[in-house]
């Protein structure tokens, strides 16, 4: 492997993503974006959702993922996926359909939070006022 790439692999648990010799990645992590260019310092991070783009011989491939973590040291970039995707095998009107439903789904997920919320504030205040001998509802 020569000192101008990279030697760059994707896996999720279910495959290998995209294993090969790249020029250069750029990458979503918690705190933003980095891109890692040959001979770059050694670099752990913990990944967002978001698009992964590589470069090599001028080329853009562009992998979807929703996050994970990466390692990066001696020229060789390790990304451990909890999902990702090469954009050719995006199905773009059933990726659309999915994101409307988890949408949906965010607004039922915040009512049962909210519902959790308040029954753990009623189980603590019903605890704390019968070890104060505090009667209620009366």
């Amino acid at each position: 492997m020569s000192d101008l790439t990279i030697q760059f692999k994707i896996v999720t648990p279910e495959r290998t993503v995209f294993e090969d010799t790249v020029d250069q990645a750029t990458l979503p992590v918690t705190d933003g974006e980095v891109t890692i260019l040959p001979n770059h310092r050694s670099y752990i991070a913990s990944m967002k959702a978001g698009e992964i783009m590589i470069k090599k011989g001028g080329e853009e491939i562009l992998l979807s993922t929703s996050g994970g973590f990466l390692e990066f040291a001696g020229n060789e970039l390790v990304i451990l996926a909890d999902t990702a995707e090469r954009a050719e095998e995006i199905d773009l009107k059933r990726a659309e359909e999915a994101k409307a439903r988890a949408e949906k789904l965010k607004g039922e997920a915040t009512v049962a939070a909210a519902i959790q919320k308040h029954a753990a504030r009623i189980q603590v205040a019903r605890k704390h006022y019968t070890k104060k001998g505090i009667r209620m509802g009366e």
